[in-house]
């Protein structure tokens, strides 16, 4: 029997798990769709999938090199026989040149608590700047929220991927559920924007099982309800969301009828 894992999309080694679309002219490894109301694209993109700097070069900037008003020139190279700034003088400055403890600081700059109840400084988890762009776009809420992104493998090789998260994340499923004033305001659901699996995979069952994880994770973490905004004319390998007819196999139930972008949504 095959073995079914499903895994997160948290660090570089489980986004290179990620199968790219069985059409090669979309990549969900690359698209930003869903996360830009305007310009985003499905398109493969190639250079997105190389890490590298975000900034370009020289575009980067020293915060020290701000210029302070309140600061004395420093001393330049012009006028040999302009003495150098003295430091300003500090009356609340102890005498001592020593550096200065600070118990209120301990705690944030890893240096040894007096307090043996209290408890380490928590550090979150974080996407490098470095990272691919796609990747620093599923880890924006990692501290927070969690992943944004699963990835089906069937005995160690990836035959699915799902894309999900709070609305507020994905400004294009914001923009299209303002079209649609009898869809509830309270609570906000959360979304899944992407469900795709590898030729291999389809017709099996993957991705409703992928669905049903997504959902289960969702639930657990708080959410009340589900949405989904498929297209409801797109070609099974053109569409980042299924068409109708999966989600209500997952569970999902039609909440706004729409000839074009049809919303289902799932209560938890």
């Amino acid at each position: 029997m095959a073995r079914v894992e499903i895994v997160d999309v948290t660090d570089e080694a489980r986004f290179g798990l990620i199968p790219p679309c069985v059409d090669p002219s979309f990549d969900h490894r690359t698209c930003d769709y869903w996360e830009e109301a305007e310009r985003g694209s499905k398109a493969s993109r190639p250079s997105w999938l190389r890490a590298g700097p975000t900034d370009a070069p020289g575009e980067r900037s020293d915060p020290r090199s701000a210029a302070n008003p309140f600061a004395p020139p420093p001393k330049t190279d012009t006028n040999p026989f302009l003495p150098a700034p003295k430091a300003a003088a500090n009356p609340f400055a102890p005498a001592s040149s020593g550096p200065v403890r600070n118990p209120f600081l301990e705690d944030l700059t890893g240096s040894p608590s007096d307090n043996p109840f209290a408890s380490g400084p928590h550090v979150r988890p974080t996407i490098a700047a470095e990272a691919p762009r796609k990747l620093q776009l599923l880890g924006r809420g990692l501290g927070v929220f969690g992943s944004y992104a699963k990835v089906l493998l069937i005995d160690g090789e990836a035959a699915g991927y799902c894309q999900f998260g709070p609305l507020s994340a994905y400004p294009r499923a914001l923009r299209l559920r303002e079209l649609y004033t009898e869809l509830p305001t309270a609570p906000l659901p959360a979304v899944i924007t992407c469900i795709a699996t590898t030729a291999e995979a389809r017709r099996s069952g993957r991705a409703l099982r992928l669905v049903k994880e997504v959902c289960d994770d969702l639930g657990g973490r708080g959410f009340a309800a589900i949405e989904v905004y498929p297209e409801a004319a797109a070609r099974e390998n053109s569409t980042p969301a299924a068409r109708p007819g999966f989600w209500i196999r997952a569970g999902f139930v039609l909440a706004v009828d729409d000839d074009r972008y049809p919303v289902l949504r799932r209560e938890l």
